[in-house]
Protein backbone atom coordinates (compact mmCIF):
# COMPACT_ATOMS: atom_id res chain seq x y z
CA UNK A 1 0.00 0.00 0.00
CA UNK A 2 1.06 3.50 -0.49
CA UNK A 3 3.51 5.30 2.44
CA UNK A 4 1.34 6.50 5.49
CA UNK A 5 1.47 10.39 5.81
CA UNK A 6 1.35 12.55 9.10
CA UNK A 7 -1.43 13.84 7.73
CA UNK A 8 -2.97 10.52 7.90
CA UNK A 9 -1.71 9.29 11.37
CA UNK A 10 -2.96 12.47 13.12
CA UNK A 11 -6.37 12.12 11.32
CA UNK A 12 -7.17 8.82 12.37
CA UNK A 13 -6.37 9.40 16.21
CA UNK A 14 -8.30 13.00 16.45
CA UNK A 15 -11.24 10.96 14.69
CA UNK A 16 -11.04 8.17 16.96
CA UNK A 17 -10.90 10.59 20.32
CA UNK A 18 -14.11 12.23 18.51
CA UNK A 19 -15.40 9.30 18.05
CA UNK A 20 -14.98 7.87 21.81
CA UNK A 21 -16.36 11.29 23.22
CA UNK A 22 -19.54 10.11 20.95
CA UNK A 23 -19.73 7.09 22.50
CA UNK A 24 -18.92 8.28 25.86
CA UNK A 25 -16.61 6.21 26.84
CA UNK A 26 -13.31 6.97 29.20
CA UNK A 27 -12.32 10.68 28.81
CA UNK A 28 -9.10 9.49 29.35
CA UNK A 29 -8.92 7.28 26.09
CA UNK A 30 -10.03 10.16 23.86
CA UNK A 31 -7.70 12.64 25.60
CA UNK A 32 -4.33 10.00 24.79
CA UNK A 33 -5.57 9.72 21.37
CA UNK A 34 -5.58 13.68 20.66
CA UNK A 35 -2.64 14.07 23.00
CA UNK A 36 -0.80 11.74 20.60
CA UNK A 37 -2.01 13.64 17.48
CA UNK A 38 -0.52 16.88 19.14
CA UNK A 39 2.78 15.35 19.40
CA UNK A 40 3.47 13.91 15.93
CA UNK A 41 1.98 16.86 14.31
CA UNK A 42 4.69 18.74 16.09
CA UNK A 43 7.95 15.88 15.69
CA UNK A 44 9.72 16.37 12.68
CA UNK A 45 11.10 13.16 12.11
CA UNK A 46 10.36 11.65 8.80
CA UNK A 47 6.89 9.63 9.18
CA UNK A 48 9.17 6.73 7.41
CA UNK A 49 11.99 6.71 10.48
CA UNK A 50 8.77 6.63 12.91
CA UNK A 51 7.57 3.70 11.48
CA UNK A 52 11.17 1.94 11.26
CA UNK A 53 11.28 2.77 15.54
CA UNK A 54 7.96 1.62 16.23
CA UNK A 55 7.32 5.28 17.18
CA UNK A 56 9.67 5.23 20.28
CA UNK A 57 10.49 8.36 21.94
CA UNK A 58 7.48 10.46 20.70
CA UNK A 59 6.43 12.18 23.45
CA UNK A 60 2.42 10.62 24.56
CA UNK A 61 2.46 7.79 21.96
CA UNK A 62 2.66 5.37 23.96
CA UNK A 63 3.33 1.40 23.43
CA UNK A 64 -0.37 0.72 22.60
CA UNK A 65 -0.71 3.15 20.38
CA UNK A 66 2.62 3.03 19.16
CA UNK A 67 1.54 -0.64 17.89
CA UNK A 68 -1.54 0.23 16.66
CA UNK A 69 0.08 3.38 14.29
CA UNK A 70 2.75 0.85 13.15
CA UNK A 71 0.18 -1.82 12.26
CA UNK A 72 -1.92 1.21 10.14
CA UNK A 73 1.18 1.74 8.35
CA UNK A 74 1.84 -1.70 7.17
CA UNK A 75 -2.02 -2.63 6.70
CA UNK A 76 -3.80 0.57 6.12
CA UNK A 77 -5.95 0.05 9.21
CA UNK A 78 -6.43 1.66 12.89
CA UNK A 79 -7.52 -0.68 14.68
CA UNK A 80 -9.00 1.68 17.59
CA UNK A 81 -10.73 3.30 14.51
CA UNK A 82 -12.40 0.66 12.94
CA UNK A 83 -13.61 -0.02 16.55
CA UNK A 84 -14.69 3.12 17.47
CA UNK A 85 -16.90 3.70 13.85
CA UNK A 86 -18.38 -0.21 14.25
CA UNK A 87 -20.53 1.11 16.73
CA UNK A 88 -21.99 4.19 15.35
CA UNK A 89 -24.17 4.80 12.32
CA UNK A 90 -22.11 5.06 8.99
CA UNK A 91 -23.50 8.57 8.59
CA UNK A 92 -22.75 9.86 11.95
CA UNK A 93 -18.99 10.39 11.03
CA UNK A 94 -19.73 12.99 7.98
CA UNK A 95 -21.85 15.15 10.98
CA UNK A 96 -18.17 15.53 12.66
CA UNK A 97 -17.94 18.03 8.59
CA UNK A 98 -20.25 20.39 10.14
CA UNK A 99 -19.11 23.37 11.74
CA UNK A 100 -20.08 24.09 14.96
CA UNK A 101 -21.17 20.44 16.14
CA UNK A 102 -18.67 18.51 18.66
CA UNK A 103 -19.21 15.62 20.24
CA UNK A 104 -21.78 16.25 22.47
CA UNK A 105 -24.10 17.58 20.21
CA UNK A 106 -23.41 14.94 17.81
CA UNK A 107 -24.37 12.50 20.60
CA UNK A 108 -27.58 13.98 21.27
CA UNK A 109 -28.60 14.13 17.32
CA UNK A 110 -27.74 10.59 16.73
CA UNK A 111 -29.83 9.68 20.42
CA UNK A 112 -33.04 11.60 18.59
CA UNK A 113 -32.06 9.84 15.37
CA UNK A 114 -30.69 12.05 13.19
CA UNK A 115 -27.45 10.22 11.79
CA UNK A 116 -26.33 12.01 7.93
CA UNK A 117 -25.65 14.94 6.75
CA UNK A 118 -28.99 14.09 4.62
CA UNK A 119 -31.11 13.71 7.55
CA UNK A 120 -29.75 16.73 9.26
CA UNK A 121 -30.63 18.97 6.57
CA UNK A 122 -34.41 17.53 7.10
CA UNK A 123 -34.58 18.00 10.67
CA UNK A 124 -33.40 21.15 10.78
CA UNK A 125 -35.66 22.28 8.05
CA UNK A 126 -38.40 20.85 9.91
CA UNK A 127 -38.10 21.95 13.32
CA UNK A 128 -36.59 18.64 15.12
CA UNK A 129 -33.75 20.21 15.47
CA UNK A 130 -35.19 23.23 17.32
CA UNK A 131 -36.61 21.21 19.47
CA UNK A 132 -34.02 19.17 20.89
CA UNK A 133 -32.61 20.33 24.52
CA UNK A 134 -29.64 22.57 24.03
CA UNK A 135 -30.23 23.59 20.44
CA UNK A 136 -33.49 25.89 19.90
CA UNK A 137 -34.37 27.92 16.76
CA UNK A 138 -31.30 30.01 16.51
CA UNK A 139 -28.95 26.99 16.47
CA UNK A 140 -31.19 25.50 14.13
CA UNK A 141 -30.69 27.77 11.66
CA UNK A 142 -26.97 28.28 11.65
CA UNK A 143 -26.90 24.25 11.46
CA UNK A 144 -28.92 24.33 8.50
CA UNK A 145 -26.73 27.08 6.94
CA UNK A 146 -23.49 24.97 7.90
CA UNK A 147 -24.97 21.81 6.77
CA UNK A 148 -26.01 23.14 3.57
CA UNK A 149 -22.39 24.47 3.32
CA UNK A 150 -20.95 20.91 4.06
CA UNK A 151 -23.21 19.20 1.20
CA UNK A 152 -22.05 21.54 -1.54
CA UNK A 153 -18.63 21.02 -0.18
CA UNK A 154 -18.49 17.22 0.49
CA UNK A 155 -17.28 16.16 -3.66
CA UNK A 156 -14.08 18.28 -3.35
CA UNK A 157 -10.78 18.34 -1.66
CA UNK A 158 -8.16 21.33 -0.94
CA UNK A 159 -5.67 22.02 -3.28
CA UNK A 160 -3.50 20.19 -0.86
CA UNK A 161 -4.50 16.80 -1.15
CA UNK A 162 -5.35 17.08 -4.33
CA UNK A 163 -1.53 18.01 -5.73
CA UNK A 164 -0.29 15.68 -3.17
CA UNK A 165 -2.10 12.65 -4.83
CA UNK A 166 -1.28 14.45 -7.95
CA UNK A 167 2.40 14.68 -7.51
CA UNK A 168 2.03 10.90 -5.93
CA UNK A 169 0.46 9.33 -9.07
CA UNK A 170 3.11 11.72 -11.28
CA UNK A 171 5.87 9.93 -9.47
CA UNK A 172 4.65 6.51 -9.99
CA UNK A 173 4.34 7.03 -13.40
CA UNK A 174 7.62 8.09 -13.80
CA UNK A 175 9.20 7.66 -17.19
CA UNK A 176 5.59 8.67 -18.79
CA UNK A 177 6.28 12.42 -18.49
CA UNK A 178 3.47 13.03 -15.58
CA UNK A 179 2.37 15.92 -15.20
CA UNK A 180 -1.05 16.93 -12.96
CA UNK A 181 -4.07 18.21 -14.36
CA UNK A 182 -7.32 19.78 -13.88
CA UNK A 183 -8.22 21.67 -11.20
CA UNK A 184 -4.52 20.82 -9.20
CA UNK A 185 -2.91 22.21 -12.43
CA UNK A 186 -5.17 25.35 -12.42
CA UNK A 187 -4.33 26.05 -8.50
CA UNK A 188 -7.91 26.00 -7.82
CA UNK A 189 -8.83 26.11 -3.87
CA UNK A 190 -10.57 22.76 -3.63
CA UNK A 191 -10.24 19.80 -5.86
CA UNK A 192 -12.77 17.56 -7.54
CA UNK A 193 -10.76 14.80 -8.83
CA UNK A 194 -6.52 14.78 -9.08
CA UNK A 195 -6.09 14.54 -12.33
CA UNK A 196 -2.70 13.78 -14.15
CA UNK A 197 -1.85 13.45 -17.81
CA UNK A 198 0.82 11.06 -19.38
CA UNK A 199 2.43 9.77 -22.35
CA UNK A 200 1.57 6.23 -23.24
CA UNK A 201 -1.28 3.45 -23.18
CA UNK A 202 -3.85 2.38 -20.69
CA UNK A 203 -1.43 -0.62 -20.65
CA UNK A 204 1.48 1.73 -19.64
CA UNK A 205 -0.50 3.14 -17.06
CA UNK A 206 -1.79 0.10 -15.89
CA UNK A 207 1.39 -1.45 -15.32
CA UNK A 208 2.85 0.74 -12.79
CA UNK A 209 -0.31 1.73 -10.55
CA UNK A 210 -1.67 -1.79 -9.98
CA UNK A 211 -1.87 -2.28 -6.72
CA UNK A 212 -1.36 1.27 -6.06
CA UNK A 213 -4.80 2.98 -6.83
CA UNK A 214 -8.44 1.29 -5.67
CA UNK A 215 -10.56 0.41 -8.28
CA UNK A 216 -8.26 1.56 -11.64
CA UNK A 217 -11.16 0.73 -14.48
CA UNK A 218 -11.91 2.53 -18.05
CA UNK A 219 -13.35 5.83 -17.46
CA UNK A 220 -15.65 6.80 -20.53
CA UNK A 221 -14.95 9.15 -23.02
CA UNK A 222 -11.57 7.27 -23.13
CA UNK A 223 -8.94 7.76 -23.15
CA UNK A 224 -9.11 8.28 -19.49
CA UNK A 225 -8.52 5.79 -16.01
CA UNK A 226 -9.90 6.47 -13.43
CA UNK A 227 -9.64 5.01 -9.26
CA UNK A 228 -9.06 6.18 -5.66
CA UNK A 229 -5.90 7.07 -3.54
CA UNK A 230 -6.69 7.11 -0.24
CA UNK A 231 -10.15 7.90 -0.92
CA UNK A 232 -9.68 10.83 -3.14
CA UNK A 233 -10.75 9.83 -6.50
CA UNK A 234 -8.43 9.94 -9.19
CA UNK A 235 -7.74 10.57 -13.41
CA UNK A 236 -5.67 9.30 -15.25
CA UNK A 237 -5.32 11.06 -19.27
CA UNK A 238 -2.95 8.99 -21.81
CA UNK A 239 -1.93 10.08 -25.50
CA UNK A 240 0.77 9.06 -27.53
CA UNK A 241 3.75 12.04 -27.72
CA UNK A 242 2.18 13.41 -30.79
CA UNK A 243 -1.33 14.20 -29.64
CA UNK A 244 0.07 15.00 -26.09
CA UNK A 245 -0.76 18.59 -26.13
CA UNK A 246 -4.42 18.58 -27.27
CA UNK A 247 -4.77 15.82 -24.17
CA UNK A 248 -3.19 18.40 -21.62
CA UNK A 249 -5.10 21.51 -22.81
CA UNK A 250 -8.63 19.09 -22.57
CA UNK A 251 -7.55 18.08 -18.90
CA UNK A 252 -6.19 21.61 -18.49
CA UNK A 253 -9.09 23.72 -17.72
CA UNK A 254 -12.37 24.52 -16.66
CA UNK A 255 -15.38 23.55 -18.66
CA UNK A 256 -15.74 26.74 -20.26
CA UNK A 257 -12.46 26.84 -21.43
CA UNK A 258 -12.58 23.33 -22.90
CA UNK A 259 -15.70 23.55 -24.90
CA UNK A 260 -14.89 27.55 -26.06
CA UNK A 261 -11.94 25.53 -27.69
CA UNK A 262 -13.94 22.75 -28.70
CA UNK A 263 -16.05 25.51 -31.13
CA UNK A 264 -13.20 28.01 -31.97
CA UNK A 265 -11.68 24.65 -33.36
CA UNK A 266 -14.97 23.35 -35.13
CA UNK A 267 -15.68 27.04 -37.03
CA UNK A 268 -11.98 26.22 -38.38
CA UNK A 269 -12.71 23.14 -39.41
CA UNK A 270 -10.65 21.23 -37.02
CA UNK A 271 -11.56 18.17 -34.42
CA UNK A 272 -10.19 19.03 -31.21
CA UNK A 273 -10.53 16.28 -28.26
CA UNK A 274 -8.26 14.40 -25.83
CA UNK A 275 -7.26 12.08 -28.52
CA UNK A 276 -5.65 14.66 -30.51
CA UNK A 277 -6.36 17.55 -33.13
CA UNK A 278 -8.25 16.49 -36.11
CA UNK A 279 -8.34 18.26 -39.41
CA UNK A 280 -10.80 16.16 -41.96
CA UNK A 281 -10.11 13.27 -40.60
CA UNK A 282 -6.29 13.20 -40.44
CA UNK A 283 -4.71 13.35 -36.87
CA UNK A 284 -2.05 16.55 -36.82
CA UNK A 285 1.24 16.25 -34.91
CA UNK A 286 0.52 18.28 -31.82
CA UNK A 287 2.60 17.29 -29.22
CA UNK A 288 2.11 19.95 -26.86
CA UNK A 289 -0.27 22.54 -26.17
CA UNK A 290 1.62 25.13 -27.90
CA UNK A 291 1.32 23.20 -30.96
CA UNK A 292 -2.12 23.05 -30.22
CA UNK A 293 -3.21 26.17 -30.31
CA UNK A 294 -0.75 27.45 -33.26
CA UNK A 295 -2.28 25.22 -35.86
CA UNK A 296 -5.46 26.79 -34.63
CA UNK A 297 -4.25 30.17 -34.75
CA UNK A 298 -4.86 31.38 -31.21
CA UNK A 299 -2.76 32.47 -28.44
CA UNK A 300 -1.96 30.20 -25.33
CA UNK A 301 -3.94 30.89 -22.62
CA UNK A 302 -1.73 29.75 -19.35
CA UNK A 303 -2.88 27.54 -17.08
CA UNK A 304 -3.82 30.04 -14.32
CA UNK A 305 -5.62 31.92 -16.40
CA UNK A 306 -8.02 29.12 -17.73
CA UNK A 307 -11.43 29.99 -15.55
CA UNK A 308 -14.03 32.19 -16.03
CA UNK A 309 -13.51 34.75 -14.13
CA UNK A 310 -10.45 35.49 -16.57
CA UNK A 311 -12.17 35.13 -19.30
CA UNK A 312 -12.34 39.11 -20.19
CA UNK A 313 -8.72 39.97 -18.98
CA UNK A 314 -6.22 37.18 -19.08
CA UNK A 315 -4.36 38.87 -22.08
CA UNK A 316 -4.01 41.78 -19.96
CA UNK A 317 -2.34 39.81 -17.14
CA UNK A 318 1.76 38.91 -16.89
CA UNK A 319 2.97 35.95 -18.82
CA UNK A 320 3.89 33.04 -16.45
CA UNK A 321 7.32 33.82 -16.32
CA UNK A 322 6.61 37.25 -14.39
CA UNK A 323 4.35 35.49 -12.02
CA UNK A 324 5.47 35.37 -8.44
CA UNK A 325 7.24 31.96 -7.51
CA UNK A 326 7.76 30.72 -4.02
CA UNK A 327 11.57 31.46 -4.49
CA UNK A 328 10.36 34.85 -4.92
CA UNK A 329 9.63 34.56 -1.41
CA UNK A 330 12.29 36.38 1.36
CA UNK A 331 10.05 36.80 4.13
CA UNK A 332 8.37 34.03 6.08
CA UNK A 333 5.33 36.76 7.98
CA UNK A 334 2.48 35.65 10.37
CA UNK A 335 3.92 32.43 12.24
CA UNK A 336 3.06 30.69 15.40
CA UNK A 337 5.56 29.50 18.43
CA UNK A 338 5.12 27.96 21.63
CA UNK A 339 4.86 31.50 23.02
CA UNK A 340 1.44 30.96 22.08
CA UNK A 341 -0.65 28.11 20.25
CA UNK A 342 2.41 26.89 17.91
CA UNK A 343 4.27 23.68 18.39
CA UNK A 344 7.98 24.91 18.34
CA UNK A 345 10.31 27.36 19.84
CA UNK A 346 11.27 30.50 18.13
CA UNK A 347 14.50 29.15 17.34
CA UNK A 348 13.30 25.70 16.16
CA UNK A 349 10.61 27.72 13.62
CA UNK A 350 14.06 29.87 12.61
CA UNK A 351 16.07 26.91 11.97
CA UNK A 352 13.34 25.35 9.76
CA UNK A 353 12.90 28.49 7.34
CA UNK A 354 16.51 28.72 6.90
CA UNK A 355 17.03 25.11 5.81
CA UNK A 356 13.95 25.44 3.90
CA UNK A 357 15.40 28.56 2.06
CA UNK A 358 14.24 28.67 -1.66
CA UNK A 359 12.20 25.59 -1.59
CA UNK A 360 9.30 27.54 0.47
CA UNK A 361 11.03 30.74 -0.19
CA UNK A 362 12.41 32.71 2.71
CA UNK A 363 15.63 33.90 4.33
CA UNK A 364 13.99 35.44 7.53
CA UNK A 365 11.26 34.56 9.86
CA UNK A 366 8.73 37.23 10.70
CA UNK A 367 7.13 35.97 14.16
CA UNK A 368 3.30 36.41 14.76
CA UNK A 369 2.04 35.19 17.92
CA UNK A 370 -1.65 35.83 19.39
CA UNK A 371 -2.61 38.33 21.71
CA UNK A 372 -4.26 38.39 24.83
CA UNK A 373 -7.81 38.03 23.88
CA UNK A 374 -7.23 35.18 21.92
CA UNK A 375 -7.27 33.15 25.56
CA UNK A 376 -8.16 29.76 23.71
CA UNK A 377 -4.77 30.32 21.76
CA UNK A 378 -2.82 30.63 25.00
CA UNK A 379 -2.75 34.68 24.03
CA UNK A 380 0.08 36.92 25.38
CA UNK A 381 -0.63 39.54 28.04
CA UNK A 382 0.85 42.15 28.19
CA UNK A 383 3.78 40.98 30.73
CA UNK A 384 3.90 37.87 28.16
CA UNK A 385 4.26 40.04 25.30
CA UNK A 386 7.54 42.14 26.26
CA UNK A 387 9.12 39.25 27.80
CA UNK A 388 8.23 37.71 23.61
CA UNK A 389 9.88 40.82 22.53
CA UNK A 390 13.36 40.76 24.68
CA UNK A 391 13.70 36.95 23.31
CA UNK A 392 13.60 38.03 19.73
CA UNK A 393 15.59 40.88 20.19
CA UNK A 394 18.12 38.09 21.91
CA UNK A 395 17.93 36.48 19.01
CA UNK A 396 18.79 39.13 16.50
CA UNK A 397 21.45 40.25 18.56
CA UNK A 398 22.89 36.10 18.48
CA UNK A 399 22.92 36.71 14.45
CA UNK A 400 18.84 34.82 13.84
CA UNK A 401 17.38 35.99 10.77
CA UNK A 402 14.11 37.18 12.75
CA UNK A 403 11.48 40.34 13.17
CA UNK A 404 9.41 40.66 15.68
CA UNK A 405 5.48 40.28 15.04
CA UNK A 406 2.03 39.85 16.97
CA UNK A 407 -0.96 38.66 15.43
CA UNK A 408 -3.37 40.90 17.17
CA UNK A 409 -6.85 40.21 17.82
CA UNK A 410 -9.47 43.17 16.18
CA UNK A 411 -11.65 43.72 19.02
CA UNK A 412 -15.68 43.97 18.55
CA UNK A 413 -15.77 47.30 17.93
CA UNK A 414 -12.46 47.11 15.63
CA UNK A 415 -9.96 48.30 18.03
CA UNK A 416 -6.45 46.51 18.94
CA UNK A 417 -6.14 43.80 21.48
CA UNK A 418 -2.59 45.96 22.59
CA UNK A 419 -1.91 49.40 23.26
CA UNK A 420 -0.34 51.58 20.99
CA UNK A 421 2.74 51.72 23.01
CA UNK A 422 3.35 48.11 23.17
CA UNK A 423 2.48 47.35 19.22
CA UNK A 424 5.13 50.08 18.95
CA UNK A 425 7.39 47.66 20.15
CA UNK A 426 6.97 45.22 17.47
CA UNK A 427 8.47 45.22 13.79
CA UNK A 428 5.06 44.75 12.65
CA UNK A 429 1.86 43.97 13.26
CA UNK A 430 -0.84 41.64 11.94
CA UNK A 431 -4.57 42.31 12.77
CA UNK A 432 -7.34 39.60 12.31
CA UNK A 433 -10.89 38.80 13.30
CA UNK A 434 -10.74 35.66 15.49
CA UNK A 435 -13.99 36.32 17.17
CA UNK A 436 -17.63 37.57 16.58
CA UNK A 437 -18.18 36.25 13.46
CA UNK A 438 -21.82 36.44 13.63
CA UNK A 439 -21.80 40.23 13.89
CA UNK A 440 -23.96 41.75 10.66
CA UNK A 441 -22.72 42.83 7.97
CA UNK A 442 -22.85 46.70 8.25
CA UNK A 443 -21.02 45.95 12.21
CA UNK A 444 -18.36 43.66 10.93
CA UNK A 445 -17.72 45.93 7.90
CA UNK A 446 -17.25 49.20 10.15
CA UNK A 447 -15.17 47.50 12.66
CA UNK A 448 -12.73 45.62 9.95
CA UNK A 449 -12.70 49.16 8.47
CA UNK A 450 -10.91 50.51 11.30
CA UNK A 451 -8.66 48.07 12.21
CA UNK A 452 -7.40 48.16 8.66
CA UNK A 453 -6.95 51.99 8.70
CA UNK A 454 -5.01 52.18 12.52
CA UNK A 455 -2.09 53.64 12.10
CA UNK A 456 0.24 50.71 12.97
CA UNK A 457 -1.79 47.74 11.51
CA UNK A 458 1.31 46.48 8.71
CA UNK A 459 -0.94 43.80 7.42
CA UNK A 460 -4.82 42.60 7.57
CA UNK A 461 -4.60 38.77 8.47
CA UNK A 462 -7.17 36.05 6.69
CA UNK A 463 -9.89 38.72 5.38
CA UNK A 464 -12.63 36.88 5.08
CA UNK A 465 -12.31 34.74 8.04
CA UNK A 466 -12.91 31.50 5.44
CA UNK A 467 -12.20 27.87 6.11
CA UNK A 468 -12.49 26.23 2.80
CA UNK A 469 -14.58 23.22 3.06
CA UNK A 470 -15.74 24.18 6.43
CA UNK A 471 -17.66 27.62 6.62
CA UNK A 472 -18.20 30.34 4.36
CA UNK A 473 -16.70 34.19 5.53
CA UNK A 474 -18.09 35.79 7.74
CA UNK A 475 -20.93 38.74 6.15
CA UNK A 476 -18.99 42.04 5.63
CA UNK A 477 -18.32 44.53 2.57
CA UNK A 478 -15.65 43.45 1.37
CA UNK A 479 -15.18 45.87 -1.24
CA UNK A 480 -15.65 49.10 1.33
CA UNK A 481 -12.83 46.91 4.12
CA UNK A 482 -10.34 46.46 0.94
CA UNK A 483 -10.62 50.01 -0.30
CA UNK A 484 -10.11 51.43 3.34
CA UNK A 485 -7.09 49.36 3.12
CA UNK A 486 -5.84 50.60 0.33
CA UNK A 487 -6.08 53.86 1.60
CA UNK A 488 -4.10 53.46 4.68
CA UNK A 489 -1.55 51.60 2.59
CA UNK A 490 -2.00 48.56 4.87
CA UNK A 491 -0.89 44.91 2.98
CA UNK A 492 -3.88 42.17 3.16
CA UNK A 493 -2.99 39.00 3.63
CA UNK A 494 -3.02 35.82 1.24
CA UNK A 495 -3.31 32.95 4.02
CA UNK A 496 -1.31 30.03 2.30
CA UNK A 497 -2.83 27.38 4.83
CA UNK A 498 -4.79 25.64 2.63
CA UNK A 499 -7.68 25.19 5.02
CA UNK A 500 -7.71 29.08 4.33
CA UNK A 501 -6.21 30.16 1.26
CA UNK A 502 -8.04 33.95 2.46
CA UNK A 503 -7.92 36.22 0.32
CA UNK A 504 -9.72 34.00 -2.62
CA UNK A 505 -7.78 34.58 -5.67
CA UNK A 506 -10.99 35.91 -7.48
CA UNK A 507 -10.96 38.64 -4.72
CA UNK A 508 -7.03 38.91 -5.13
CA UNK A 509 -7.68 39.40 -9.08
CA UNK A 510 -10.09 41.68 -8.61
CA UNK A 511 -8.12 43.98 -6.39
CA UNK A 512 -4.28 43.08 -8.24
CA UNK A 513 -3.54 46.86 -9.43
CA UNK A 514 -4.79 48.73 -6.17
CA UNK A 515 -3.34 46.68 -2.97
CA UNK A 516 -0.25 44.97 -1.91
CA UNK A 517 -0.27 41.64 -0.61
CA UNK A 518 1.46 39.50 1.49
CA UNK A 519 1.75 35.35 1.02
CA UNK A 520 2.30 34.03 4.82
CA UNK A 521 1.94 30.62 5.81
CA UNK A 522 0.42 31.06 9.35
CA UNK A 523 2.58 28.06 10.21
CA UNK A 524 2.33 26.78 13.64
CA UNK A 525 4.59 23.61 13.40
CA UNK A 526 7.38 24.27 11.64
CA UNK A 527 6.55 21.70 8.68
CA UNK A 528 3.54 24.87 8.15
CA UNK A 529 6.74 26.90 6.91
CA UNK A 530 6.42 24.81 3.50
CA UNK A 531 2.28 25.92 3.07
CA UNK A 532 4.13 28.90 0.80
CA UNK A 533 3.42 26.80 -2.42
CA UNK A 534 -0.72 27.06 -1.78
CA UNK A 535 -0.74 30.66 -1.66
CA UNK A 536 1.68 31.47 -4.23
CA UNK A 537 -1.01 29.94 -6.44
CA UNK A 538 -3.86 31.89 -5.55
CA UNK A 539 -1.17 34.61 -6.31
CA UNK A 540 -0.38 33.66 -9.83
CA UNK A 541 -4.14 33.01 -10.58
CA UNK A 542 -4.17 36.43 -9.57
CA UNK A 543 -2.19 37.67 -11.80
CA UNK A 544 0.64 38.90 -8.85
CA UNK A 545 3.92 39.73 -9.96
CA UNK A 546 7.09 39.59 -6.95
CA UNK A 547 6.43 43.73 -7.16
CA UNK A 548 3.15 43.18 -5.53
CA UNK A 549 4.27 40.88 -2.82
CA UNK A 550 5.81 42.57 0.40
CA UNK A 551 7.56 39.17 1.54
CA UNK A 552 9.62 38.94 -2.04
CA UNK A 553 11.57 42.03 0.05
CA UNK A 554 14.38 41.08 2.01
CA UNK A 555 14.33 41.76 6.16
CA UNK A 556 15.84 44.96 6.03
CA UNK A 557 13.70 46.29 2.84
CA UNK A 558 11.00 44.99 4.67
CA UNK A 559 11.75 46.93 7.46
CA UNK A 560 12.31 49.97 5.28
CA UNK A 561 8.88 49.63 3.94
CA UNK A 562 7.00 49.29 7.13
CA UNK A 563 8.96 52.21 8.23
CA UNK A 564 7.62 54.36 5.39
CA UNK A 565 4.35 52.59 6.01
CA UNK A 566 4.40 53.99 9.75
CA UNK A 567 5.67 57.42 8.22
CA UNK A 568 3.42 58.28 5.66
CA UNK A 569 0.21 58.03 8.77
CA UNK A 570 2.35 60.35 11.35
Amino acid sequence: MPEVTRKQLVGALNTTADLLDVLGQEPFRANAYRGAARSLEATETPVADLVAAGFAGVPKVGKAIAADLTAYATTGLFAPLEDAASQVEPGVLGLFRVRGLGPKKIRALWDAGIDSLEGLREAAQDGRVAALKGFGPKSAATILEAVEFTLAAQDRQHLSTGLDVAETLAGWLDGLEARPAGDARRGLETVRVARVTVTGTAEDVTARLAGRVDDLAPVDPKPLLGGRVDGVPVEIAYAPAGARGALDLMMGGSTGYRESLRAKAKARGFDLSGRGLKREGTLLPTPTEADVLRELGLPLRPAEYRDPEHDEVWETLPPPAELVTVADLKGLLHTHSVWSDGAATLPEMVEEAVRLGGAAGGTFLGTGDHSRAAHYANGMSLERLRAYVREIRELQRAGLPILAGAEVDILEDGSLDYPDEDLLTLDYVVASVHSHFTLDRERQTARLVRAVSHPLVTLLGHPTGRLVLRRPGYALDLDAVLAAAAEAGTVVEINANPARLDLDWRETLRWRDRLTFAINTDAHVPAGLGDTRYGVAVARKAGLTPSQVVNTLGQQEFLAFVGRQRAARG
